[in-house]
């Protein structure tokens, strides 16, 4: 009855809306942007691993599958799928008459399943692809690990070009597990175990094809390096116009294998700007069709102290999939690269220093550079992001984390933050500490790349929460400069004491988040190349790793029930977090200008799939927040 309930007060909403946005009509044309930061580095769909490429690809080749407005798996190349044993073997039916095409639209060959064989032994094949997007087929598809040792082996023996010059007919197809039939148009993968997961690996660029007619024209090295000029298409659009650090310009494709189940713009235009506030000009003067407005013209906008005109058309943008969180670097250098900093390793090895830090420091104001209007909306509370795994029942797999950690799903209060908790960790801290001859206040390292006002802005406002929440007798936040590379002038030479960075999930199981935070693994992202919690010998903390590193294990090794799956993986992030070995920041919720429904857009929080400009629902005038939150709660009674 209650949803019967809300479904009927959306409608009526929708009516509403309905009547006021008479008149205006949906664009043909669609003009957006990306800062400078996010240029796209690379072509090739299969060596990318950065969102601001797969944001671009997604939209000119089609994987199997791709995500619906609520992040449901939809159908995309493939037709059907399914499994008919339980999970650990899954097959792929390819919709007819796909074809690969040039940027002119000039057909260059039909889409087969093979091209899926092509396209996974490219990723899995060292000398081809270094080791980029081999890590989910490795841990999934069978032989994929050892196909990628053989190769990596026989690289480093015989040379690249004897390894470049396999292909999906000899030891791949005897090794690993995928077997395609291009007469049926059928792709099957063979597992390692049951994964009930898979399907959402397939909507990412891991398992995309590859044209082996492509390679045969342009070569391996050619296929490395390809341009968008050279590159063959087979997803919805095409680029017709790219300048670099300037614009690129898709064009709605004339043999897209699916034209008529998929609404379309003419063009995307694609401009590339300095800074938010550059692009708010350009959507004052009509150049943009959306913007995500920056703090100071936000609070301008709201407060009505400049462009007041747009206040009623002001609209709280949806999450973006990223999880932010503070990393504490455990295995720290000074200032010159290679002499340990003892006192921070000793101090952020400590416990109870850690969840002085967690339980202490109240990130509101921090949280307002992002939302000034709602800032506790983009508070977080786990490491795992929302809306990556549902159990049997629809609960997201965040809120088991939570029923495990004690904390209320609360938007008008920080819900993590406790005082008194946080001064009885900072005096036990500091009694621990001392004995071991930690001097204080500690000094906490964070760097910002030194060009930036707005970085300098921000850390300016987290040093002041260091100091109010903590005390600048305990910490003191010292805000440092790099000049262009964070990973080369920064992180590799272990100059920081913290980073704040977000992680985004590939497919739809906490595996993707956890398991880049476990101890004395190669294989996981932030404890090699950001915490380097390996190279700290505390044994309470190597402890502390251990235990959590031993439930995900536990956790992962659950494939038949999905539930108990969850349930394991929430005790793990639990155990994570009760320990403070990561502390959970933050989500994306900017405000913007908008003449988008962003709940007709493509919605995952894993995966490539979001930027696909296919299906929008647009107006040629901006929506008012009446408009967008009418739209949002029929959105939810769907």
């Amino acid at each position: 009855m209650k949803k019967l309930l809300s479904l009927v007060l959306a409608l009526a909403m929708l009516a509403t809306l309905a009547v006021s946005t008479a008149g205006a009509e949906e664009l043909k044309n669609l003009n957006t942007y990306e800062t400078k930061a996010r240029e796209l580095e690379t072509w090739n769909i299969h060596y990318s691993q950065a969102a601001a490429d797969l944001n671009v690809l997604c939209n000119l080749i089609d994987g199997l599958l791709t995500n619906d407005n609520h992040g449901n798996l939809k159908l995309n190349a493939a037709k059907s799928y399914e499994s008919p044993d339980g999970g650990k073997t899954w097959i792929f039916t390819l919709n007819e008459g796909m074809t690969w095409f040039d940027k002119d639209g000039e057909v260059q060959a039909d889409v087969k399943a093979s091209d899926w064989a092509t396209g996974l032994e490219w990723v899995l094949n060292y000398a081809k692809n270094d080791s980029y997007n081999a890590s989910m087929p490795m841990e999934m598809i069978a032989g994929a690990e050892e196909y990628y040792n053989y190769t990596k082996a026989l690289t480093e023996s015989d040379g690249a070009d004897a390894v470049k010059a396999l292909d999906a007919e000899g030891k791949f197809a005897e090794m690993v597990g995928i077997a395609c039939d291009d007469e049926a148009g059928t792709i099957t993968y063979t597992l390692i175990d049951q994964l009930p997961y898979f399907p959402s690996v397939a909507t990412y660029n891991c398992l995309y094809p590859l044209s082996a007619e492509l390679i045969e024209e342009v070569g391996v090295d050619g296929y490395r390096d390809i341009t968008w000029e050279d590159m063959w298409y087979s997803g919805a659009y095409t680029i017709t116009y790219y300048e670099y650090q300037n614009q690129k310009v898709f064009t709605k494709s004339p043999n897209y294998w699916n034209d008529a189940n998929c609404k379309r713009f003419d063009t995307v235009t694609v401009k590339m700007v300095e800074s938010a506030s550059v692009a708010f000009q350009l959507f004052k003067n009509g150049e943009l069709d959306h913007v995500s407005l920056d703090q100071a013209t936000l609070q301008g906008i709201y407060n009505e102290t400049s462009d007041a005109e747009y206040k009623a058309n002001l609209v709280e943008a949806r999450p973006t999939k990223y999880s932010y969180q503070i990393h504490l670097v455990y295995s720290k250098n000074l200032e010159d690269g290679t002499t340990p900093d003892t006192n921070w390793n000793t101090a952020i090895a400590n416990e109870n220093f850690r969840k002085s830090l967690y339980y202490g420091l109240d990130l509101t104001n921090y949280f307002a550079r992002t939302n000034a209007i709602n800032p506790l909306s983009c508070q977080n509370f786990c490491y795992t992001g929302n809306g990556v795994a549902f159990t049997s029942d629809g609960t997201d797999y965040t809120k088991l984390v939570r029923a495990e950690l004690g904390l209320d799903y609360d938007y008008t209060a920080y819900a993590r933050v406790n005082a008194e908790l946080a001064a009885q960790y900072k005096a036990k801290a500091i009694e621990e500490l001392t004995a071991k001859g930690v001097t204080f206040p500690v000094t906490i390292d964070y760097y910002i790349k030194g060009d930036s006002d707005v970085a300098a802005q921000t850390a300016k406002v987290l040093e002041n929460i260091f100091s109010e929440c903590l005390g600048d007798e305990y910490v003191v936040l010292k805000t440092n400069t790099y000049i262009s590379s964070l990973a080369n002038e920064v992180r590799k030479p272990r100059k920081a004491s913290i980073h704040i960075n977000g992680w985004g999930a590939d497919f739809a199981d906490p595996i993707n988040f956890l398991g880049q935070e476990t101890y004395n693994d190669t294989a996981a992202y932030y404890s090699n190349a950001y915490s380097n919690c390996n190279d700290n010998d505390d044994p309470d903390l190597i402890a502390a790793y251990q235990e959590f590193t031993d439930l995900v294990t536990a956790a992962k090794a659950i494939t038949d029930d999905m539930d108990a799956r969850y349930a394991a993986f929430a005790k793990a992030e639990a155990c994570m977090l009760n320990h403070a070995l990561v502390i959970p920041c933050s989500y994306e919720v900017g405000w913007e200008l908008t003449k988008i429904n962003n709940y007709s857009k493509v919605y995952s929080m894993y995966g490539m799939q979001a930027y696909r400009y296919v299906d929008w629902e647009t107006n040629d005038v901006p929506y008012t927040t009446e408009q967008m939150e009418a739209l949002a709660a029929a959105y939810a009674a769907e």
